[in-house]
């Protein structure tokens, strides 16, 4: 079936991802996977020629462009090229940090951060989990007192994406110790901040390049103009992105799991072996049929929410639904992909590879697979 989600903008902006990413990325990647870190330079050049922050507002030194179909072109291109360590730090800045900015900043704050982040200057990040919280954030330990007209803050954080080259980190703290989930508050903690320290940058099962890392915060004195949002609400805050969050995971998920698919459909038919192509055994065109149809139909569906989102009708359910099915099929295609490959599934020479070990944290951030399927049965369960 023709999709019909992109129109000529779209694809016009594909052929700028493409270039960009031919020209700034795809010569250095391996040595950035190597290194275990995307350079900052990544960052720039994708700031000058328009990839990331497209949706910060004209003002604030972006284009305004909110139509998350660009982003969606992004992710295809990105999969396509098996730069994810790349695109998942991009899709942090795009559709986490920014967004959280945007939508909650006052206008000292949005004018402060937005336009280095659209220019690829300032890099954002989102510190929630804890060493011993995960998927409950109501466990949060770190904490913000208020002194004067600062908060203090103390706590640690793990698992960070842009942890490391982050400029500007949105944290997640309890201000009211009595008050459960009205308790929480969002502040932004700034590079240089005394106290603000970074521990080890982790060393990962994949998307080695991905710039992940533990945070440290020891009596780090925030200006009460760094809280954002509204105090107590920081939970709200976070249900309210969570739409846009998860499907931003779902678009990726499906962007590689059709990757993954073609790159094994053109295997298939080159790699010999009984005397014919791998493709013209049986088990093998099954193996096609069944991946192809699987990500077609899920394929529709994520469309449909890329358009719910841009019509501000996603809920965070639907959002659920997608994020969970699309990530578990990534990873149910990219494994059968690797299969077909055979033994050179196994060599990181080859995208599909690549694959296998960045496919995995799919189904754990963002809201694991078992947590989206609680989100989705509460939600049955209340009629």
């Amino acid at each position: 079936m023709q999709r019909t989600i992109f129109e000529k903008d779209h694809e016009a902006y594909r052929e700028t991802v493409r270039e960009f990413l031919a020209r700034e990325i795809e010569p250095h990647y391996e040595r950035w996977e190597a290194d275990r870190l995307i350079d900052r330079s990544a960052w720039l050049a994708a700031g000058k020629s328009g990839i990331v922050g497209l949706a910060v507002p004209e003002e604030f030194g972006g284009s305004g462009v909110t139509d998350f179909r660009f982003r969606y072109i992004v992710a295809e291109e990105i999969a396509r090229t098996a730069t994810t360590s790349f695109g998942s730090g991009l899709a942090l800045q795009d559709d986490i940090a920014i967004p959280y900015i945007a939508n909650l900043g006052t206008h000292e704050q949005k004018q402060r951060w937005l336009p280095g982040m659209a220019a690829g200057e300032l890099i954002g990040a989102i510190a929630m989990t804890e060493p011993g919280t995960g998927s409950d954030l109501q466990g949060i330990k770190t904490t913000a007192v208020r002194d004067g007209d600062d908060w203090v803050i103390n706590g640690q954080k793990t698992f960070i994406t842009n942890g490391i080259h982050s400029d500007v980190v949105i944290v997640v703290a309890r201000t009211d110790p009595n008050a459960g989930s009205k308790g929480f508050s969002l502040l932004v903690v700034e590079r240089g901040m005394p106290g603000f320290s970074r521990g080890r940058k982790l060393h990962k099962v994949g998307l080695a390049g991905q710039d992940t890392a533990e945070l440290v915060f020891e009596d780090v004195r925030v200006p009460a103009a760094n809280l954002l949002g509204t105090e107590g609400r920081g939970f709200v805050h976070l249900m309210e992105n969570l739409p846009l969050e998860r499907i931003s995971i779902a678009v990726n998920a499906i962007t590689v799991a059709k990757a993954a698919y073609r790159w094994t459909r053109d295997y298939v038919f080159e790699r010999k072996a009984f005397g014919k192509p791998i493709g013209d055994l049986q088990n093998t065109r099954f193996a096609l049929a069944e991946m192809l149809t699987e990500i077609e139909v899920t394929e529709s569906h994520i469309d449909r929410c890329v358009l719910a989102l841009n019509a501000g009708e996603l809920t965070a359910v639907d959002a659920a639904k997608g994020k969970w099915w699309a990530s578990e099929l990534q990873k149910r295609v990219v494994d059968r992909c690797v299969q077909l490959h055979g033994g050179y599934g196994y060599m990181m020479e080859y995208p599909i590879g690549r694959a296998y070990v960045d496919s995995r944290i799919q189904t754990i951030y963002g809201g694991t697979t078992e947590i989206m399927k609680e989100i989705i049965g509460r939600d049955i369960a209340a009629g």
